[in-house]
């Protein structure tokens, strides 16, 4: 509930604290005295739009704290903690407003921006006027309403998590369908490009061989004259081969008269021809394989100049053509593995949304027994409010399924029609001020238990009634206040008779020296007794008004 209000330089009240209680409240005084000025003050306190002129004239700025006290697991406490704010005891709302037009906002001393303000104001406190569009007069707010009236929100909330489920399906789908339709337009590039890889064949290290074997091939010819005469050198006539069998003769014929002596020698002659005969192989050998073969020439070139064309076609190095044909031989199989995919993606997305449309008729059928449920209990409020003749109905147009959203596919509206026959139409549209200031009623007392805000303030919801029909007012109010703090700007006794707490606003001070201001008493029993005959007998109040004011609140214990 609204526990304190602290007013600093606001119009015409230079200093104003105010401590209030649960229940019933009600705010009186004469007409002009200031009681707009508190309600505007609050507003500020809760988010309302900023406003240059509501500082004081003579001041540079002006200031408006709230001070709540509200349950622990208080929907606005989340909302702090969700912003990583300060969320513990007493939820402090303070808004500063500079002559210049500045407007700085502060929940329990910590800055924040003037949408949060309001976030956290509309969990707390519930503002219903006359001329007040936002509320039970938003009919963007009444499908909420209906389902905390029929304590919906569990399966709202259930709901919610199903739209997920099929966003995130119908998401996934639309960009599977994307990429395939993508891949599927490159299929026959892709085929073409794998084809021509897979005829060409190349192989890792294939380029550095071929340009290798190229290179040698073109220096055959004089690679070989040389392996020519080399081969000369170690076995023609006169060569190193006829040499060191000539060394090798005349040492043995002495060997053994040497004493040994020449075995070394013989030995390492003996291995120098085996090592010359190994030399003559491997240079016969590499003379056959250097020998000059222009078609082979012509064919390692071809080989060499087609891995390299493809390697420059595809930007990419020889040696990486064989990974970008096994990649591109890969996306082919996705393309063809994609429709198996896509099935079954489709297949996910129509169960989600069929869990969804299930979830939503089922969430739809029962918000229209909610509705008639609503439609009972405010009719009942009707009559004792003198709106006998008046007829309330809670509109449910049901949407096809495909223009559902996470709260379902019903649009919810308050429809009033304020003479029989009459046709329905929207609250702000179809009620005059007194008329719709008492729906207004009504529908709090059907919806307060369920889901409202802890502070309801009513500016003049009693204007353009007395007697009985204010009487049935005050009687409302009172049961409302039950359940939450009700806060009442009222001009009627009937109504201010009902309060458990009962403030007197003011204006007192001197025109000339303008200095009027705005002051609120907290009233005692004589006084109230006092305030009570006022509204009663008018400027002069006589002991007929007071012995009436004492049957009205002693009628309200």
């Amino acid at each position: 509930m609204l526990a304190a209000l602290s007013i600093r330089d606001i119009v015409l009240i230079e200093r104003l604290e105010l401590a209030l209680d649960g229940g019933l409240c009600t705010l009186t005084g004469e007409t002009g005295a200031g009681k707009s000025i508190l309600l505007d003050a609050l507003g500020l306190a809760i988010g309302a739009r900023a406003d240059a002129g509501l500082v004081r004239q003579g001041v540079e700025q002006g200031s408006v704290t709230a001070v709540f006290d509200v349950a622990p697991g208080h929907p606005a406490r989340a909302i702090l903690t969700e912003n990583g704010l300060e969320a513990e005891g007493d939820l402090i709302l303070r808004r500063v407003q500079t002559r210049d037009g500045r407007s700085r906002a502060f929940v329990n001393d910590q800055p924040v921006s003037i949408g949060l303000l309001r976030q956290v104001g509309d969990e707390l406190v519930e503002v219903h006027g006359q001329h007040d569009e936002r509320g039970l007069l938003d009919a963007s707010g009444h499908r909420a309403m209906l389902d905390a009236f029929g304590g919906l929100e569990p399966r709202v909330a259930k709901l919610r998590q199903l739209w997920a489920a099929v966003s995130a399906a119908r998401g996934a789908l639309e960009e599977h369908e994307a990429m395939l339709a993508k891949a599927k337009a490159e299929q026959d590039y892709l085929t073409h490009v794998v084809g021509e890889l897979d005829e060409l064949q190349p192989q890792p290290g294939e380029e550095t061989a071929l340009a290798e074997e190229r290179t040698l091939m073109m220096h055959s010819e004089k690679i070989a004259a040389d392996l020519s005469e080399a081969e000369e050198a170690l076995s023609g006539d006169g060569g190193l081969d006829a040499r060191l069998n000539v060394a090798l003769r005349r040492l043995s014929r002495v060997a053994e008269q040497a004493g040994g002596r020449l075995d070394a020698a013989i030995a390492a002659l003996d291995r120098t021809l085996n090592e010359a005969a190994e030399a003559r192989d491997q240079i016969a050998q590499a003379m056959t394989a250097l020998e000059f073969d222009p078609a082979r020439l012509e064919q390692s070139e071809t080989r060499l100049f087609a891995l390299r064309a493809a390697a420059r076609k595809h930007n990419v190095q020889v040696d990486d053509l064989a990974a970008l044909a096994d990649k591109l031989r890969g996306q082919l199989q996705e393309i063809e593995g994609g429709e198996a995919k896509l099935a079954a993606l489709r297949k996910a997305a129509d169960e989600a949304a069929a869990a969804y449309g299930a979830e939503a008729r089922a969430l739809s059928e029962a918000r229209a027994k909610a509705a008639a449920k609503l439609d009972r209990e405010v009719m009942k409020e009707l009559k004792p409010l003198k709106l006998d003749k008046a007829s309330f109905q809670t509109h449910i147009d049901v949407l096809a399924e495909a223009q559902g959203g996470p709260d379902g596919i019903d649009r919810v509206s308050f429809l009033v029609s304020t003479n029989p026959g009459a046709p329905h139409g929207p609250l702000i549209k179809i009620a005059s001020g007194g008329e719709l200031s008492r729906f207004v009623l009504a529908l709090k007392v059907a919806l307060a238990s369920r889901g409202s805000a802890p502070t309801l303030i009513f500016d003049e919801v009693d204007s353009g009634v007395g007697g009985a029909v204010a009487e049935a007012v005050g009687f409302r109010l009172a049961e409302l206040a039950k359940d939450v703090q009700v806060v009442v700007v009222t001009h009627s006794p009937q109504v201010a008779a009902r309060a458990q707490h009962h403030f007197r606003i003011s204006k007192g001070g001197e025109a000339k020296a303008a200095k009027i201001a705005t002051k609120v008493e907290t009233l005692d029993a004589p006084a109230r007794r006092e305030e009570i005959a006022r509204m009663l007998a008018g400027a002069t109040v006589t002991d007929e008004a007071r012995a009436a004011a004492d049957r009205l609140i002693g009628g309200h214990p």
